[in-house]
């Protein structure tokens, strides 16, 4: 007996799952990374073509996620806003939040302090001062404040600059970037005076609502492309940094690490624990969320993963979630904001020979908290730090020191942001009682993609019924119309149906 259409059909969907395409995607990575290296550049300094190809292939998925972004903070914080008012307290869990989400930067400070006082990465290192530059995005607290008001109703500015080629101005290059912190005041303004609009507004929350489900769903069919995305981030990383970046910071890479390592393996677990929650299931639920996190480098990028591992795998409240993912996702970055800046501003003091006293170890642990949220967007590390850096009067030009080695520190910084943003939902709505723990402690690694491909096999059949059905119908109609002319029920279908019957013979 053949095997049905419906079969061929899911046998021909089926893929290796999320997390198995993201371990061969890093291992390929490293592996062509590596020949990327081996080939060197071209004797006129270009790149060979295979580290141009891994450029292209990881900086083209970089601008997709970028792409979504704008439209992704805007819908998903309108939408988690209205979607507050059906929560019981949303008030009390909103605050409930914001107290974790600062407690956990706290911690993740004080370790990132520690090891910098411990470890001396600034004292242990053989890059050269040479290497010090001013970075060319910078950080301030006017910046930030002023970066609260919008410039415009799309959060977007455009800057432009001259381009210089042999000394010779020949053009001017422009570019345009969005400012997530405004777009996240457009939104929470939005957000706000739909709900004080009452039942006027219904017709645009319902418009969001369905909006946010097909960014969503673009969103979905890029993060497919993560595994690709992979491949073409971590191989260029190797091929433009190589290991001599990070032999030369490899204190500091080690320090950053660990520090990560004792905040998502050794602080996390903890208060799991002290909330009688399963380390297991936890990790479990939240993996696929932090590989994606990992290879993206973007807790926004990410963010439709993790609330759905955050309600469908770790029995958080979908309503909650809703609103508190994104939230987490534009402001708790406890590795970007908590750990690497303290790290990082011990580093530059030690390695121009500054001394910092205890206050400014107390501005360090204010800047985690507070500016957390000027680090809002794909990558944020590198203003956070300048923040910090101003902040404290270290010299600017210390982050230059830092920039070989931050794409690899980034992949372990975000997944450790997601890890927090999750985290922090379980614990609130454990403490709050509406933590589903039958789905909790059932929580497991599964492919949540799996879910959307049985969506569309389930489109697909359904459509393919539908089309049967309305085949068998003309069939029918045509048998009718031949008996009614010429008396025969026997008669066949006119000529053009004429192979569906040879297809249901078969």
């Amino acid at each position: 007996m053949s095997s049905s259409p419906t079969a061929e059909r899911t046998r021909r969907l089926r893929l290796p799952s999320f997390s198995a395409q993201i371990l061969i995607a890093l291992v390929l990575g490293v592996i062509l990374g590596w020949l990327a290296l081996t080939m060197g550049a071209h004797a006129d300094g270009s790149s060979n073509w295979l580290a141009t190809t891994l450029s292209t292939i990881g900086s083209s998925f970089v601008a997709l996620l970028r792409a979504i972004v704008p439209p992704l903070v805007f819908l998903a914080i309108v939408a988690s806003i209205a979607n507050l008012r059906g929560v019981a307290n949303g008030a009390r869990l909103a605050g409930q939040t914001l107290i974790w989400f600062a407690t956990t930067a706290l911690i993740s400070v004080g370790i990132g302090i520690g090891l910098g006082l411990i470890m001396q990465p600034g004292a242990h290192t053989s890059v050269s001062a040479d290497a010090a530059a001013m970075p060319s995005r910078t950080g301030s607290w006017l910046g930030f404040l002023e970066g609260l008001i919008p410039s415009n109703f799309l959060g977007l500015a455009v800057s432009s600059r001259p381009a210089v080629t042999d000394g010779v101005v020949t053009g001017v290059s422009s570019s345009v970037n969005f400012n997530v912190l405004q777009i996240i005041v457009l939104a929470l303004v939005v957000g706000v005076a739909a709900l004080r609009s009452g039942s006027k507004a219904e017709p645009f929350l319902s418009f969001t609502r369905s909006a946010l489900h097909v960014v969503q769903k673009v969103l979905w069919w890029i993060i497919r492309l993560a595994p690709l995305g992979t491949i073409g981030l971590v191989g260029n990383a190797i091929a433009a940094y190589g290991w001599s970046s990070l032999a030369s910071l490899g204190m500091f890479s080690i320090a950053i690490y660990v520090g990560l390592a004792l905040v998502l393996f050794g602080v996390y677990p903890i208060l799991l624990r002290a909330h009688g929650l399963s380390i297991r299931r936890y990790f479990q639920g939240a993996w696929p969320a932090l590989q994606l996190a990992f290879v993206s480098r973007s807790s926004i990028g990410t963010l439709p993963l993790t609330e759905r591992v955050t309600s469908g795998s770790l029995g958080v409240p979908r309503g909650y979630a809703s609103f508190a993912v994104p939230l987490g996702a534009t402001t708790k970055m406890d590795g970007c904001a908590s750990i690497y800046p303290a790290i990082a501003a011990i580093f530059v003091a030690q390695f121009f020979g500054l001394s910092l006293s205890a206050l400014d170890y107390v501005l360090i642990a204010f800047v985690s908290v507070v500016g957390s949220a000027a680090t809002a967007g794909l990558t944020g590390a590198t203003t956070m730090l300048t923040l910090t850096l101003a902040t404290l009067g270290l010299p600017l030009e210390g982050v230059g020191l830092l920039l070989a080695v931050d794409p690899i520190l980034d992949m372990g910084r975000t997944a450790t942001n997601v890890a927090g943003q999750i985290l922090v939902l379980v614990i609130v709505a454990k403490r709050e009682g509406i933590l589903d723990e039958d789905q909790y402690n059932s929580a497991h690694g599964q492919d949540l993609f799996a879910e959307v491909v049985a969506e569309m096999a389930a489109g697909a059949v359904a459509a393919a019924d539908h089309a049967a059905v309305a085949d068998v119908e003309l069939v029918s109609a045509g048998v009718a119309a031949g008996s009614a002319e010429t008396g025969d029920a026997g008669t066949a279908p006119p000529a053009g149906h004429s192979h569906h019957r040879t297809s249901s013979g078969a």
